[in-house]
């Protein structure tokens, strides 16, 4: 039985923010701060319900689409900057009413999650920052390359197959294959352009520091988005930072190794997830 609750919007920072809900039909969330899913640069929420299903056996837990993509607000005048999704993310929570709640933020996510906790995100009660980028100004460059999203994003928009996406994710299953076919048209070019630039342009690793709550970081056997001396240098600036480091997986860490994923999660959102047998 899905967990899926609903799909809704709000008005958010000043623009239309879309997220689909999902949640234990227990009850059993009480007294458990609710979650926060902010994916990556072309992942509409949708493309997180399979890890939205897992984690909402124990937790109410919202997918955000990041403006730009999926069903959130998009346009050529609108600010795509990361300062931008911050505020989103912050005005969110607001709007639902979340007074505390934990964040999940992938790849771009994560950076997401900590620079909201720089701009100031009072009720954000834990962060899992899953193989966040640590490219920014003076560093080594993102190592995936801008073409990779765009001859996606484009061949998507005229119509594609999962089969068609195999070549530019060729370890993925079938379905995860055809759901991202189905929804990579939503994701604007000039979203998934600032972003990829800012990947470059902002600075992330120097705001961790502002993360004042427990933190857990995430990371990638395979791929070298976030090396061991990228792990020590953000400990070092952000003492008491935890982490994980998920075998047998690359940058998509659930798609890679979803029982990784959970397993590297462990307690740390406030209660062990409820192992549903489903695989």
């Amino acid at each position: 039985m899905s967990h899926l609750r609903y799909g809704a919007h709000v008005h958010a920072n000043g623009i239309r923010q879309h997220y689909l809900r999902y949640g234990p039909a227990d009850g059993s969330e009480a007294g458990l701060d609710p979650l926060i899913i902010v994916p990556g640069i072309t992942s509409p929420a949708v493309t997180w319900g399979f890890v939205a299903e897992r984690l909402a056996s124990r937790f109410d837990t919202y997918v955000l689409d990041v403006r730009g993509r999926g069903l959130s607000a998009t346009g050529e005048q609108l600010d795509y900057s990361l300062d931008a999704q911050a505020r989103d993310l912050i005005a969110f929570a607001a709007a639902l009413g979340l007074e505390r709640y934990s964040v999940v933020g992938h790849s771009m996510g994560a950076r997401i999650a900590i620079r909201s906790a720089l701009i100031g995100a009072p009720g954000m009660a834990r962060a899992v920052l899953v193989d966040p980028p640590v490219s920014g100004p003076g560093r080594r460059p993102y190592p995936a390359q801008l073409s990779w999203y765009i001859d996606s994003i484009r061949q998507a928009k005229t119509g594609m197959s999962g089969a068609d996406m195999r070549a530019f994710c060729p370890s993925w299953t079938e379905a995860q294959l055809t759901l991202r076919a189905q929804w990579l048209h939503t994701c604007d070019e000039r979203a998934i352009l600032a972003s990829f630039n800012g990947f470059h342009d902002d600075p992330v690793v120097e705001n961790i520091a502002a993360i004042r709550c427990p933190a857990l970081l995430m990371t990638a056997a395979r791929g070298d988005v976030v090396k061991d001396e990228d792990v020590a240098e953000l400990q070092a600036r952000l003492p008491g930072l935890a982490h994980v480091r998920v075998a047998n997986a690359g940058h998509m860490i659930p798609w890679d190794n979803e029982e990784g994923f959970y397993a590297a999660l462990g307690d740390f959102l406030g209660a062990p997830l409820t192992d549903t047998g489903e695989r």
